[in-house]
């Protein structure tokens, strides 16, 4: 079975980027991206972003988790660290974060390197997270094969009894990354597709140095 998609086209046209209008920190940028792209009704799920690992078996695997918080030091997502993507940001961690912000004509994609966040921080957000999400952070061993969906269900009602009117503990296994950015790439939809795409990089003095790239 094929189909051919050549005939599929679309207009860019809602926005440019300018230099001019680009400040010395590209996080000042992402932040007035972000608060733009979660004000839009056309965008659902602002923070959500798609991370690029190298995989144990040597290979790339891109999957979409969601962005918590971001700082001038990098932006911080939670997750299981014995899931796949743990275990391969843990052995290579050189990531990837893409935001495509699909009703704005806009995307960002971000490269840098990913550790541990400090183990308050973990525990501070996952005391905020409801006790459905925290008792699936226990319930699931993400990334692992089980016989059907009923094992992680008698897995949570096992836990929903045992954790009943107690406060429930963060898993060791879970907890953020934070990805410190060395490049992150702005790209604004444009007619004719002559995109404009300005690009910062990180230099030694720890400066960032501004470029436009051809589209």
């Amino acid at each position: 079975m094929s189909q051919d998609l050549s005939d599929y086209r679309k207009t860019y046209d809602k926005s440019e980027l300018l230099e001019e209008n680009c400040p010395e920190n590209p996080i000042e940028l992402f932040r007035d991206w972000f608060l733009q792209a979660n004000d839009s009704e056309m965008v659902d799920e602002a923070n959500a972003m798609s991370i690029s690992s190298i995989g144990l078996d040597g290979f790339p695997k891109t999957r979409v988790v969601l962005l918590k918080k971001y700082t001038h030091e990098g932006f911080i997502f939670y997750t299981n660290y014995n899931s796949e993507k743990g275990k391969a940001i843990t052995a290579n961690n050189k990531v990837c974060l893409s935001f495509f912000w699909a009703g704005l004509e806009r995307q960002i994609i971000i490269k840098g390197s990913a550790e541990k966040v400090a183990e308050n921080l973990s525990d501070g957000y996952f005391e905020s997270r409801p006790d459905g999400s925290k008792l699936g952070a226990w319930a699931s061993n993400q990334s692992e094969v089980v016989a059907n969906k009923q094992v992680l269900t008698d897995n949570l009602n096992k836990l929903e009894k045992e954790f009943e009117n107690k406060e429930i503990p963060r898993p060791e296994h879970w907890g953020g990354f934070i990805v410190k950015p060395v490049s992150i790439e702005f790209w604004q939809g444009r007619p004719n597709r002559m995109h404009d795409r300005i690009r910062y990089e990180l230099q030694k003095d720890f400066n960032w140095k501004l470029e436009r790239l051809a589209p």
